[in-house]
C-alpha cells in the first residue's frame, strides 16, 4: 500500500483503500509511511502516515509498516534554479533513503510476509546529513555551484507564497525543514541492510548512479 499524493482528503483515500482491502479478502497490509510518524510529528504528512497506521490496526488485518524517510532521489530538487537550497532547517540534518533501497525493502518482505507480521522498519539512508553537506554533495557531482542558505520560519513562508499553493502544501514544505531542524529525520538505522542484504545507498552513489530525479 504506496501512499498516496499529499491533499486535504489523503487520509480518508487511505482509509477507503484500506477498507476495500480487507472487503476483498487481503489478510495483510504492507504500508509504506513515513520515519516518525507519530500525532504530533513535525512533518505535517507523518501525522497523516500516523493516523493511517493507526486506521489499519484497527482493522484487525495482519500489517507490516515501512517508515521511510524523506526520499533522498528528491533532494536535488530541494536547490532551486538558482543553486540555491533555502528553508528553515537550522544545522539539523536528515538520513534520507533511496527509493531503489525501499522498493527492495518491500520487495523483501513481500516475498516473506509472514516473517515481517506486526513488524515496523524505519528505512534511513546510511548517514545523517545536513542541508550544507547535501549542498557540497550535489555541487560536487553536478559540476555546478549549489549552496545552502537558512531562512527564518516567517521567510520561508513569504518565499514560497507566490507559488499558488494551498495552505496545507505550505505547512507540509516548510515543516520539511522544521523537521530537519527539529532532529526528527537524523537517525540513521540498519534496517536497509536487514531486509535487503546490501547497504543503504549514499547520495552521491545515488546521483551518480542516474537514478534520482537530478
Amino acid at each position: 500500500m504506496v501512499s498516496a499524493s499529499g491533499s486535504e482528503t489523503r487520509v480518508a483515500q487511505h482509509r477507503t483503500f484500506a477498507e476495500a482491502a480487507v472487503a476483498a479478502g487481503v489478510q495483510h497490509l504492507v504500508y509504506v509511511s513515513f520515519f516518525g510518524a507519530a500525532p504530533d510529528c513535525t512533518f505535517t504528512h507523518g501525522r497523516e502516515h500516523y493516523a493511517t497506521e493507526q486506521h489499519i490496526r484497527s482493522l484487525g488485518v495482519d500489517f507490516t509498516f515501512l517508515r521511510d524517510n524523506f526520499y533522498s532521489d528528491l533532494l536535488p530538487s530541494f536547490a532551486g534554479e538558482d543553486g540555491v537550497i533555502r528553508g528553515p532547517a537550522g544545522n539539523g540534518c536528515v538520513s534520507a533513503v533511496a527509493e531503489d533501497d525501499i522498493a527492495d525493502a518491500v520487495t523483501a518482505i513481500l516475498l516473506d510476509p509472514s516473517s515481517h507480521t506486526g513488524a515496523t522498519y524505519s528505512l534511513t539512508g546510511p548517514e545523517a546529513l545536513s542541508l550544507e553537506a547535501v549542498a557540497t554533495t550535489l555541487s560536487r557531482e553536478s559540476q555546478r555551484p549549489i549552496r545552502y542558505v537558512e531562512e527564518s520560519i516567517e521567510e520561508a513562508y513569504d518565499s514560497r507564497a507566490g507559488l499558488g499553493a494551498p495552505e496545507w502544501q505550505l505547512q507540509a514544505w516548510v515543516s520539511t525543514y522544521t523537521a530537519i531542524a527539529n532532529g526528527e529525520v537524523s537517525a540513521v538505522t540498519d534496517a536497509v541492510w536487514r531486509l535487503t542484504g546490501h547497504p543503504a545507498t549514499t547520495l552521491g552513489e545515488l546521483l551518480r548512479s542516474g537514478r534520482s530525479a537530478y
